[in-house]
C-alpha cells in the first residue's frame, strides 16, 4: 500500500485549467463542459482535488464563462475548495500565470481540466517527488515510434523511443520556482515570438528560463486529455471502467 503523504506537509494549491475553447472539438460548448456520462469533463479533475491533501483550487476559465462556470460547476457540486476562478489569457501560458498569481501555497499543482482521469494516488506521488526535487511532471513512457519532420513533412530524425516520454499534468513545482519561470517567460514574450519559440508546457518554462531539472514519473495512459470527438468515447468507455 502507498505510504500516505505527511500529515504536517507543506501548503499545496492546484491550478485547473478550463479557459481552452477546444477548436479540435468540432462543438459550440467548450469541450471541459462537454458531457461525460451525466456530468461535465471539468468536473472529474476538480473532484479528485477536492477530495485530496490539496488546500485550495485556483480554477482559471474564459472570461465569458466565469459566472456560468461558478453557478454550474462550482457551486452546484459543492466544490469549496475553489477559492478564486480567474480569467484566462490568450495563450496556455497566459492562463497559468493567472493562475500562478491567485495562489497561496508552498507547492503548485498545474492541470489541465480537460484531463479527467487524474487520481488521488497521482498526486500522492506527485507531492512526495516535488518534495525531493522541487520540480516534476506526470507523463508516460511513448508507446509509439516518434518521428521528428522537416518543414516540409519529411521524416528527419528518429528518437530512441526509450528516452522518449508524453507529458500529461499534473505538474507540480515549488511556488517560487514556479513563479520565477512564468515571470521571465511573460517579461520574454516578445522575444520568444520573434524567435518561434512556443513554451507549450509548464515544464518548458522551467526548464527554459531557470535551468532546474525537471523529474518524470508516471501517471498512466488512462490520464488523457479530451481534445477530439473520438476523446470523448474514450472518456466514457473510461467512466464506465472506473477510469482505467
Amino acid at each position: 500500500m502507498m505510504e500516505k503523504s505527511p500529515k504536517r506537509k507543506k501548503r499545496c494549491a492546484a491550478v485547473v485549467l478550463a479557459a481552452g475553447q477546444g477548436k479540435r472539438m468540432q462543438s459550440q460548448v467548450p469541450k471541459q463542459y462537454l458531457l461525460i456520462g451525466d456530468k461535465p469533463v471539468i468536473y472529474y479533475a476538480l473532484k479528485t482535488f477536492q477530495d485530496s491533501f490539496i488546500d485550495e483550487i485556483i480554477l482559471v476559465a474564459s472570461k465569458d464563462d466565469i459566472e456560468y462556470c461558478r453557478k454550474n460547476v462550482v457551486e452546484k457540486y459543492s466544490f469549496h475548495k475553489v477559492t478564486h476562478i480567474a480569467a484566462g489569457g490568450k495563450e496556455r501560458y497566459h492562463s497559468v500565470y493567472e493562475g500562478i498569481k491567485a495562489a497561496n501555497c508552498d507547492y503548485i499543482f498545474i492541470h489541465d481540466g480537460a484531463r479527467p482521469f487524474v487520481t488521488e494516488e497521482m498526486l500522492e506521488r506527485a507531492y512526495r517527488c516535488v518534495a525531493q526535487y522541487d520540480a516534476c511532471v506526470i507523463g508516460m513512457p511513448s508507446k509509439d515510434t516518434v518521428k521528428i519532420a522537416d518543414s516540409e513533412g519529411f521524416a528527419m530524425a528518429t528518437p530512441n523511443r526509450d528516452t522518449v516520454w508524453t507529458i500529461q499534468t499534473p505538474q507540480v513545482f515549488s511556488y517560487d520556482l514556479i513563479r520565477k519561470a512564468y515571470t521571465l517567460l511573460i517579461e520574454k514574450e516578445q522575444e520568444l515570438l520573434q524567435k518561434s519559440i512556443k513554451i507549450t508546457d509548464d515544464a518548458m518554462a522551467v526548464e527554459t528560463f531557470t535551468g532546474q531539472k525537471v523529474k518524470l514519473i508516471e501517471g498512466s495512459y488512462s490520464n488523457i486529455k479530451i481534445t477530439t470527438p473520438e476523446d470523448l468515447k474514450m472518456a466514457g468507455v473510461l467512466l464506465q471502467n472506473g477510469g482505467k
